[in-house]
């Protein structure tokens, strides 16, 4: 038992040490209307990644910007996510929907380059991937639209697994 309780803690160091590239996606200023006026605060909305499928968003508000800036980036990494990349791009199509959002991801050719835009693009630069075709439908608030890219990307599943949870090959599955 002890040993199956350090393997698991060993893991949860090794996430908390890896390196993590951050990235600022959007800031805006936001105000609260009071008894004595206006108070103004920042909202600072990050994109942390390891450029090796692990990806995650983040919220921060502050009255100061560089504290808006941690407290997005600290969020973001409690919300890591694991992302199935095939080479350089993903395995198959797939559609992410939050709000009025919707974010289409399909694979490219290697070569093809990041064919995003916005928080997209941002987001799919820090999971790794080079080589995708995304296409954002509906409202392209930048919040929404990071939140429906990692909705799409949860989606993913590894080619073997989805071709075992199916009963069929992988060549059957992707007609190979």
């Amino acid at each position: 038992m002890r040993n199956d309780l350090s393997s698991f803690m060993d893991e949860e160091i090794v996430i908390a040490e890896e390196q993590f590239e951050e990235e600022i996606v959007n800031i805006s200023r936001v105000s609260k209307t009071v008894k004595g006026g206006k108070r103004m605060k920042f909202r600072v909305l990050m994109v942390v990644g390891n450029g090796n499928g692990l990806v995650g968003i983040g919220l921060g508000k502050s009255d100061q910007i560089p504290n808006a800036i941690n407290k997005a980036i600290n969020s973001a990494k409690r919300e890591l996510v694991r992302v199935s990349v095939r080479g350089t791009t993903i395995p198959y199509d797939v559609k992410g929907k939050l709000g009025a959002t919707t974010v289409y991801l399909a694979p490219a050719v290697p070569g093809t380059g990041l064919i995003a835009g916005g928080s997209v693009r941002k987001i799919l630069e820090k999971v790794g991937v080079k080589d995708v075709i995304a296409k954002i439908y509906g409202s392209h608030n930048a919040i929404n639209t990071a939140r429906a890219t990692i909705a799409a990307l949860t989606q993913l599943m590894d080619p073997v697994d989805l071709a075992k949870l199916r009963g069929v090959s992988l060549k059957q599955l992707f007609g190979i």
